[in-house]
């Protein structure tokens, strides 16, 4: 009998990914994101990943190659991977954007980590929380927890959404007389009420 593998064996999944502008791929199962080097930024590659390596390669040469991190939102970046331009953004980190957002209130803290959580793409999350917190300057920081409080309400979480409250000056009125109060149905004999599916 041959002796066993010194490595133990592992499943393996792939996927097809288009390098982000940030020069980095996202697995999309953990929203982990992995550099490559920079001169791929905008190329399709193939990851091939296991619970414990990443692989990336292009054109079938691996042109990257990362232990697997499972943080929920985070980057596993090797410097020299980035552009000079690029080394700033890769700097970003939520914790960055949860910080700066827990120093103006909780409730901007709160809309700030939901931002990060529900936004496919990283970068884009990062871009949309510099632009809501920069908000703060422009407006002030009470409309800024007003306008976050109302998109809570109505579980809208982006800087469009941010941007457009406070246009409108709706951080200023109460989410709750948007709600057309309910308007009760009809009578009618084709009309079957809840009892009737006991």
């Amino acid at each position: 009998m041959s002796p066993l593998a010194e490595e133990r064996y592992e499943i393996k999944q792939i996927k097809l990914a288009t390098v982000m502008n940030n020069g980095h791929v996202q697995i999309f199962e953990d929203k982990h994101c992995y550099s490559v080097p920079y001169r791929f930024i905008g190329m399709k590659v193939k990851i091939i990943f296991s619970c414990s390596s990443v692989s990336i390669y292009h054109n079938h040469e691996r042109i990257a190659y990362h232990k697997r991190g499972i943080k929920k939102h985070g980057y596993t970046t090797v410097k020299d991977h980035l552009s000079s331009e690029h080394q700033f953004v890769a700097e970003w980190r939520p914790e960055k954007f949860t910080n700066w957002a827990q120093g103006i209130d909780t409730s901007v803290k709160d809309y700030i980590a939901m931002v990060l959580d529900t936004t496919t793409y990283p970068e884009q999350a990062y871009r949309s929380c510099v632009g809501i917190l920069a908000l703060e300057k422009k407006v002030g920081k009470e409309r800024l927890i007003k306008a976050v409080e109302r998109a809570t309400f109505f579980g809208a979480y982006n800087y469009t959404i941010i941007k457009k409250i406070l246009q409108a000056g709706l951080d200023q009125t109460d989410p709750a007389e948007d709600i057309p109060p309910s308007v009760p149905l009809p009578k009618h004999e084709n009309l079957r009420g809840a009892n009737t599916y006991k």
